[in-house]
C-alpha cells in the first residue's frame, strides 16, 4: 500500500520512516503543499497525508477520488482546510491526530508569554553585545494576574493547569466546560466577561465559521487597555489588520503569534534571501512588543513521535476495514 505525503519536511521523513517499519507502507514525500496545482502528482497511492496548510477543497477531493485515493490523513488535529462534505460525497475517509502531546503547544504558549513579558529575547541579544543595562527590560509578574483562556480542549486545558501553577486566576470560555478543570479551580465565564477581565488572553479554540476573526475591532475594544494576547491555535482567529491598529494605539500591549492567517505563503520555508511581499506580517514584526514564531508550538520529539505513530495506525486500520483506535480520529 502506498502513501503520498504533501508539505513534507526532513523531520517528517525522519519520524515517519522510523515508525513505518512495522507497517511497511511505500511512502513518497513531496515538499510542495497539496492543492489544485499539484494534485495530479497523485498516481496509484491509496492514501495522501497532509498538513495544516494543504488545500484539500472539493476540486482536489474530486480528483483524488478519481485516482482511487481511499484515505486523506491529516498529521495534525485541525481540519478546517478539508472539505469534509466533499470527502463524504466521494467516499473518501478522512482521519486526523486529535491529540498529540497537548503539553507541547501549551508549553510553547507559556514560553512565548514569558519571553514577551520578561523581554528575554532582547536581553539575550543585549548581553551578547556586552550590553548589561536593564533599561527597557522592565516586565511584570504573572503571579496574581487574570489569564483568559478561549477554548479548553486538550491544549487549552494543559495551558490552564500551567497558569494555575504560576498562581494566576484563570477564567475560561468554552461551549463545553470541562468538569475536571472546574474542580481544579478554573472558572468558566461568558466570552465577553473573559475578554473584559483578563490581563492575558490565550487562544486555544478551533478555526471554523463561528470563530473566524474572533479577535476583531469589537472584541479588542472590550479588552483591558494593556492586555497581552497570544495565539498558538489558528491564524484566522485574529483579524491581523485590527490587531495592528490595536498595537498602534497601545491598547494591545503585547502580541505573540505562532500562527498567522496568511502563513501558508511564509511558514515552513527559508525566505531569508527573499523579499516578503506580505505587508501585514512585515508590519507586525516591526513592533518591539510582538513575538512571532513560525508554527513551531507542536515541534517536539514527543509530539512528532505521536503524530507519526497515530497517523500511520489510522491509515493502516482504515485500509484494512477497521476503525482507528484513538477517539475523534475519524472525521468522515
Amino acid at each position: 500500500m502506498k502513501i503520498l505525503f504533501f508539505s513534507a519536511k526532513p523531520y517528517d521523513k525522519q519520524f515517519f520512516d522510523v515508525y513505518n517499519r512495522p507497517h511497511g507502507f511505500e511512502i513518497e514525500y513531496l515538499e510542495t503543499h497539496l492543492g489544485p496545482h499539484i494534485v495530479n502528482a497523485v498516481d496509484g497511492q491509496d492514501a495522501v497525508c497532509v498538513f495544516v496548510n494543504d488545500k484539500v477543497n472539493a476540486e482536489v477531493i474530486a480528483i483524488l477520488a478519481g485516482k482511487g485515493v481511499k484515505v486523506i490523513a491529516l498529521r495534525c488535529a485541525g481540519f478546517n482546510n478539508v472539505d469534509l462534505e466533499a470527502a463524504r460525497l466521494h467516499g473518501i475517509r478522512v482521519c486526523r491526530v486529535p491529540e498529540y502531546s497537548p503539553e507541547a503547544v501549551a508549553e510553547h504558549t507559556v514560553a512565548m508569554l514569558l519571553t514577551l513579558i520578561r523581554k528575554t529575547h532582547k536581553a539575550y541579544n543585549r548581553v551578547r553585545e556586552q550590553n548589561f543595562s536593564l533599561n527597557g527590560l522592565l516586565g511584570f509578574n504573572l503571579h496574581g494576574k487574570t489569564i483568559g483562556v478561549i477554548g479548553t480542549g486538550k491544549i487549552g486545558g494543559a495551558f490552564c493547569r500551567i497558569m494555575k501553577g504560576f498562581g494566576c486566576k484563570v477564567l475560561a470560555y468554552d461551549l463545553y466546560p470541562n468538569r475536571e478543570l472546574q474542580l481544579a479551580g478554573i472558572e468558566y465565564r461568558p466570552l465577553e466577561e473573559v475578554l473584559r477581565s483578563a490581563d492575558v488572553i490565550s487562544l486555544h479554540c478551533p478555526l471554523n465559521p463561528a470563530t473566524h476573526y474572533l479577535i476583531n475591532e469589537s472584541t479588542l475594544a472590550i479588552m483591558k487597555p494593556g492586555v497581552t494576547l497570544i495565539n498558538t491555535s489558528r491564524g484566522g482567529l485574529i483579524n491581523t489588520a485590527h490587531a495592528i491598529e490595536a498595537l498602534k494605539s497601545k491598547h494591545l500591549a503585547n502580541l505573540a503569534i505562532d500562527v498567522y492567517e496568511q502563513e501558508e505563503k511564509l511558514f515552513f520555508k527559508d525566505l531569508s534571501e527573499s523579499i516578503i511581499e506580505d505587508d501585514a506580517i512585515q508590519r507586525l514584526m516591526s513592533f518591539p512588543n510582538v513575538l512571532v514564531t513560525a508554527h513551531q508550538a507542536f515541534f517536539t520529539e514527543e509530539a512528532l513521535t505521536e503524530i507519526a505513530q497515530v497517523t500511520l495506525q489510522n491509515i493502516d486500520r482504515i485500509l484494512h476495514g477497521q476503525e482507528p483506535e484513538q477517539a475523534g480520529a475519524v472525521l468522515v
